[in-house]
C-alpha cells in the first residue's frame, strides 16, 4: 500500500493534503498498489468525502477530540503503515507535519527525505528530489529502507480527482501523550495562507517602511487574491511579522507566481521561493541577483511600478 498522511484542521482538509494524495495516488497506479489515507484529530470524519474524490481506496479515520499531540499522531500512522504493509508513506509539507513526520520514521525504522520536489519509480522502488546548498543544486535520493517516507513540498504536484474505492475504516490510538498542543492561537498573517498561495506579493528592504506592506502592496495582493510574502531584511527591521518571511529561515513557498518588489534576492532568499514557477522581479539595481531567477525582469522605481500596476489592475476588473 502506498499511504498519505492528510493534515486537516477543525473539518477544513489542506490544499497540500490534497497535493500529497494526488501524489500518492500517481505512484500507486505506477507500483500497480493501491492508496490509503490516514486522517487523525477533531473534525476527521468532517474530510473524508473530500479525501476520496483523489482516488483513495481506503480511507483511515481516528476522530478524537483532543488537540494535535505528536506522539498519538505517529502512533496512529505507524500502526496503519504496519497493518497495512506500507512500502511508501507520504506526507503533506506542513508545519504539523513536519513535526511529527520524523517520529513515524522512527517507529518504522524507515528512511525520510523531507521538502520533495519530484518523484518517480525506478525498479520498482521509490526515487525523490529535493533542492540542496540553498537550492543551488537538487539531490537525486534513494532509499536502503524497506519503506520509503517522504514530505511533499507545498504547490509543487499537481492536483489530480481520481476514482477509488474510498472505503472508510475507523480506528483508534492506544497510547500516552507525552506531549499535546493545549492552545492553538492563529495568528493572522493575511487573508491567504502564504504557503498554499497561488500568487505571493512580496517586499524586501527596498519599500523603506511598514506603511508600504500594510497599504501598497496589501492592496495589491488583495486585488490578485494572493498572500503577502517579505524578506528576512524587511522582517527584521520590523516592517511586518515574521509569519510572513519567505526564505530558509523563514517559509518556503512555491507559488504559481512570484512578485518579488525592492528584493535583492540573497541566496537565503532564494532557497525560500526559487521553485516559482513564473518570478517578476522590480528593482532599482540591475545588478541585482534576483533578476537571475526572475521570469520578467523590471529595472524600476517600485513606488512608480505598484500604484501603476494596480490601477492598470482596476481597470482589467
Amino acid at each position: 500500500m502506498i499511504l498519505v498522511f492528510a493534515d486537516q484542521r477543525d473539518g477544513n482538509l489542506k490544499k497540500a493534503s490534497k497535493e500529497a494524495i494526488s501524489e500518492g495516488k500517481r505512484l500507486a497506479t505506477s507500483l500497480s498498489d493501491s492508496l490509503g489515507v490516514v486522517v487523525l484529530g477533531s473534525g476527521a470524519k468532517g474530510v473524508v468525502d473530500e479525501i476520496k474524490k483523489y482516488g483513495a481506496d481506503k480511507v483511515f479515520v481516528s476522530e478524537t477530540p483532543d488537540a494535535y499531540s505528536p506522539d498519538l499522531y505517529a502512533e496512529g500512522v505507524a500502526k496503519i503503515a504496519k497493518e497495512n504493509d506500507a512500502k511508501v508513506v507520504l506526507f503533506p509539507g506542513t508545519s504539523m507535519c513536519v513535526d511529527f513526520a520524523p517520529r513515524v520514521s522512527a517507529k518504522l525504522e524507515a528512511g525520510l527525505v523531507t521538502d520533495i520536489t519530484a518523484t518517480e519509480v525506478k525498479d520498482g522502488k521509490l526515487v525523490v528530489k529535493k533542492p540542496v546548498y540553498s537550492g543551488k543544486a537538487i539531490a537525486t535520493v534513494d532509499y536502503k529502507s524497506d519503506i520509503a517516507m517522504a514530505t511533499l513540498r507545498p504547490n509543487v504536484f499537481e492536483l489530480a480527482e481520481s476514482n477509488g474505492a474510498g472505503e472508510v475504516v475507523e480506528f483508534s490510538v492506544d497510547g500516552e501523550a507525552k506531549a499535546k498542543a493545549i492552545k492553538v492561537e492563529l495568528k493572522e498573517a493575511g487573508k491567504v495562507e502564504l504557503t498554499e498561495a497561488s500568487i505571493i506579493v512580496s517586499g524586501g528592504r527596498g519599500v523603506k517602511g511598514p506603511e508600504y506592506f500594510q497599504n501598497e502592496l496589501q492592496q495589491l495582493a488583495d486585488l490578485l487574491g494572493a498572500a503577502v510574502g517579505a524578506s528576512r531584511a524587511a522582517v527584521d527591521a520590523g516592517w511586518i511579522d515574521h509569519s510572513h518571511q519567505v526564505g530558509q529561515t523563514g517559509k518556503v513557498v512555491s507559488p504559481k507566481v512570484y512578485m518579488a518588489f525592492g528584493i535583492s534576492g540573497a541566496i537565503q532568499h532564494l532557497a525560500g521561493m526559487g521553485t516559482s514557477q513564473y518570478i517578476i522581479a522590480v528593482n532599482k539595481d540591475p545588478d541585482a541577483p534576483i533578476f537571475n531567477v526572475a521570469s520578467l525582469g523590471v529595472v524600476a522605481d517600485l513606488f512608480k511600478v505598484v500604484p501603476a500596476l494596480i490601477e492598470e489592475i482596476k481597470k482589467a476588473k
